[in-house]
């Protein structure tokens, strides 16, 4: 198994950063779409849809909606941002008081909507953060390195736990461990594009609030598993699961960070 994550990981890693930063324009946002498109059908399934027709209608559903947005171009306005921080608000009230809200969100039709403001805003907080390559590359870091750094906290350290009703393996210690790797590249960061004190501040203070977002993604997708009762998201990907289980933790982060960061300067 960890012989086909490894694998799996070096074939899609490398490809995948490379596409991100090579292509562009229509090009970008399609490529980009396509893995959105791919994770509205592993939402699907997490919303109840086991039927092919419901994961396919879900799936193209999505789709028409981003070719909608960006043959208007509102796919390149922050509006949707603002949308997505009001949704993940209220999928951080669900986690926390997880099971004793389940009966505002267990119908399929919530579910689904919730995959539209995971979905739909990660896809054009991408688009936005393309236009400047530095920013994207660094929420990625951002993420993938809260992500190992909490793993080795949490391995350490994490005897109390975070939430034990929605995600047992989580802890507190990991979090903490999150939150200092992510102010330490935050301060990489800011030391390589020359920033004086109050920049380097608003961006360490920006990294944890976005830090504390792609933890409250990779908790959503655990509580829905949770309900659903099942281990992956989908099998995408070989030894990894499924493509949603690997992106969970982008699709809060991406759209926060892209509405935060011009704050930065």
């Amino acid at each position: 198994m960890l012989k086909q994550r490894v694998l799996t990981a070096l074939a899609i890693g490398p490809t995948s950063l490379v596409l991100l930063f090579v292509l562009g324009g229509g090009w970008f946002a399609t490529f980009v779409g396509l893995l959105v498109a791919a994770s509205a059908w592993e939402w699907s399934n997490l919303s109840g849809g086991e039927a092919l027709k419901d994961r396919a209608l879900f799936t193209i559903t999505v789709i028409a909606l981003m070719a909608l947005g960006w043959s208007s171009g509102l796919a390149l306005h922050t509006w949707p941002l603002w949308i997505a921080l009001v949704g993940w608000l209220l999928c951080l009230y669900w986690v926390v008081s997880y099971p004793e809200r389940l009966d505002q969100w267990q119908s399929r039709g919530v579910r689904y909507v919730m995959g539209l403001w995971a979905l739909l805003p990660c896809w054009v907080g991408l688009l936005l953060l393309r236009e400047s390559p530095v920013w994207l590359l660094y929420v990625l870091l951002l993420v993938w390195g809260a992500d190992i750094a909490a793993y080795f906290a949490g391995r350490a350290y994490g005897n109390r736990k975070l939430a034990p009703n929605v995600s047992p393996g989580k802890s507190w210690a990991g979090v903490y461990g999150a939150l200092g790797g992510t102010a330490l590249l935050a301060l990489l960061m800011a030391l390589w594009q020359g920033m004086g004190i109050g920049q380097t501040l608003v961006l360490i203070i920006i990294s944890a609030i976005v830090t504390a977002a792609s933890v409250l993604g990779d908790l959503n997708e655990s509580m829905l598993k949770r309900y659903r009762g099942i281990k992956d998201s989908g099998n995408l990907l070989p030894g990894h699961g499924g493509l949603l289980d690997r992106i969970d933790s982008l699709t809060a982060a991406i759209p926060i960070f892209a509405l935060l960061a011009p704050w930065i300067g």
